[in-house]
């Protein structure tokens, strides 16, 4: 027989930390009036419920379309820590989407979010919004935003302080943004810093400085630091790495120091040819590549074409590999080498 007895208990299909989704066209505007509320409570819930709807697409391009980011970007600096990482949380979400990320850079989230970087409270949201912009990233303008809004300064002198997860979110950012603008980086003395990572215990954070070193060698002022920190020797020492991202990363740098007069001899003083002749072979074709190109680079001086007139054969063996890149690699490196004035 039934009894009329209320439950102390809700029902299962009930979170009581997410606010009540309204029906169909309803559900956005609400929870954006929500967002504004003066009660910490209707804040949170109306975040946690948010977390879940900015996984489609459409309901983030409808999110942007109300105005959602101007109260995101404000509750950034919420007083409650909560409030600030769910935030963060949203925004994480929404970046991983093309829509998403357009409209942070129209509506300037990127600023808003590097407010984070030095949070007292919670560490975790260092991470979360270092994330929010790696993904940045794969748009050609998000690499631009992080750079005009004078980020790389404060990143790079960060990387003395972080724990390891943490510095990784900041190289691949770093590395992003260093193929566009190096100069700021340079000025905060990133060199000497991205040299010393080169010798870090985790495998991530050297591969991931040699890629930064990549991207900050390419303008001249680069190259010459590169030199003058005496970084090519630990490049080169890389080489005989036992990850072949890493062994990649480091050859790709030698490419770009060694185009300057100075910076070919100070390789070919590491003896950097050997080491580069063996990873021609190498099972990636990345590390082939750059270690083809790299060498090409050592070749244009007298020093390094004597030595590699010598190895002619095991270029013409890559000139029918499988990659197309490495193949025509190839071919220029041999023209270089066998180049007769």
């Amino acid at each position: 027989m039934a009894h009329a007895r209320i439950s102390a208990k809700l029902p299962p299909d009930i979170d009581p930390t997410k606010a009540p989704i309204a029906f169909g066209a309803r559900a956005l505007p609400k929870l954006n009036e929500e967002l504004q509320s003066p009660e910490l409570l209707t804040r949170q819930r109306a975040l946690m419920a948010l977390c879940d709807l900015v996984h489609d697409p459409e309901n983030v391009y409808q999110a942007i379309k109300l105005g959602f980011l101007d109260n995101l970007k404000y509750l950034l600096l919420d007083q409650d820590s909560t409030v600030r990482e769910k935030t963060t949380e949203v925004l994480y979400i929404m970046a991983t989407h093309n829509v998403g990320r357009d409209g942070f850079i129209e509506n300037g989230v990127i600023p808003a979010l590097s407010q984070l970087l030095n949070d007292p409270v919670d560490i975790s949201l260092n991470a979360l919004a270092l994330s929010v912009q790696v993904s940045f990233l794969s748009l050609p303008a998000g690499a631009v935003g992080i750079v005009e809004s004078s980020l790389i300064s404060s990143l790079v002198l960060k990387l003395k302080t972080e724990l390891d997860e943490i510095q990784e979110l900041i190289l691949d950012t770093l590395s992003g943004c260093l193929c566009v603008e190096a100069f700021e980086a340079l000025a905060t003395g990133a060199v000497p810093i991205l040299k010393e990572k080169l010798t870090h215990p985790s495998v991530a954070i050297r591969s991931k400085a040699a890629r930064a070193l990549l991207g900050i060698s390419i303008p001249l002022e680069g190259k010459n630091i590169v030199w003058d920190e005496e970084v090519i020797p630990v490049l080169v020492s890389l080489l005989e790495d036992s990850d072949p991202e890493v062994r990649a990363n480091a050859a790709g740098a030698l490419m770009n120091a060694t185009t300057t007069t100075q910076g070919k001899y100070a390789a070919l003083s590491a003896d950097a040819i050997p080491p580069l002749l063996k990873l021609v072979d190498d099972e990636t074709s990345k590390v082939r590549l750059n270690a083809i190109k790299a060498l090409t680079m050592l070749s244009e001086a007298p020093e390094g074409r004597k030595t590699l007139l010598n190895h002619v054969d095991l270029f013409r063996g890559q000139l029918n590999d499988s990659s197309e890149a490495v193949s025509r690699a190839a071919k220029i490196a041999i023209k270089v080498i066998e180049w007769k004035p």
